[in-house]
């Protein structure tokens, strides 16, 4: 079996993105799926199905870091995966079915990532603003524990079906969600629970994508090759970047590549 041919240029931008990864914590897929559509041309399920094992790597790193330093609630981990796992698997049946490759699919892919990255671009300009709303809240009012639950698992359903179409929603969206959902809860262990709860949903979307031929292996590669270093590079310079302004722009960027997806 040969190795796969590494591009360079596919890897210089596996690097750019990795790099805003590790310095703003905002999910690679909300970055990386719409430039390799836009900006490579690439078929949106191909996309977003390279682009899913290629979070299920990153986020796997990212999982054993936050394991070690213990700022992972497995309960929530848990509870997301009992909705998204069960949703992810019925979307890919779904889209096996109706051809993943068919026009009008990747259509419907593009509309529905164009507006994934719109709710992701809010979610990272009032996620401040909705974290300290939710605490406020939060202080001594009583806890409502199989409200929570339910509510936890139905975020992982519908995130599911999103990172299932789109690969854009586990990390921004699911954060917000879960400040909300858990006040009380350090940032840093929501941060860390979104993340481990990413692994086993975009490594099921990703094995679907690929039984549905709709990953590129050399991609992939090319791609990792560039993010890692990318990725541990912006995490070490991120305690220094301005955080706001970092989030500002960003989404800004979203709304722009957004609005290009849902309305081109």
């Amino acid at each position: 079996m040969s190795f796969p041919h590494i591009d360079l240029l596919y890897s210089a931008s596996g690097l750019a993105v990795g790099f805003l990864v590790g310095l703003t914590g905002v999910g690679g897929g909300s970055l990386m799926t719409p430039l390799l559509v836009l900006l490579f041309g690439i078929h949106p399920a191909t996309a977003v199905g390279t682009d899913l094992l290629y979070a299920a790597a990153t986020k796997t790193a990212g999982t054993l870091v936050h394991g070690i330093k213990g700022s992972v609630d497995w309960r929530i981990t848990g509870r997301l995966a009992a909705g998204s796992v069960p949703a992810a698997a019925i979307t890919l049946l779904l889209l096996q079915r109706y051809g993943v490759h068919a026009p009008g699919t990747a259509r419907l892919i593009q509309m529905i990532l164009g507006s994934a990255l719109l709710i992701t671009a809010v979610s990272l300009v009032f996620r401040p603003q909705l974290a300290r709303l939710a605490y406020k809240k939060g202080q001594g009012r009583p806890d409502h524990p199989r409200r929570t639950v339910a509510w936890t698992i139905l975020t992982g359903a519908i995130l599911g079906v999103l990172v299932s179409i789109t690969s854009v929603g586990a990390g921004a969206i699911g954060v917000t969600v879960l400040l909300l959902l858990y006040p009380r809860l350090a940032t840093a262990r929501i941060v860390g629970s979104d993340i481990a709860h990413a692994v086993p949903l975009t490594l099921i979307a990703g094995t679907g994508h690929w039984l549905l031929g709709s990953v590129d292996w050399a991609l992939l590669v090319s791609l990792l090759v560039g993010s890692l270093p990318g990725i541990a590079i912006g995490s070490l310079l991120s305690s220094k970047a301005p955080e706001a302004l970092l989030r500002n722009v960003l989404a800004a960027t979203l709304v722009l590549v957004g609005a290009k997806l849902v309305f081109s």
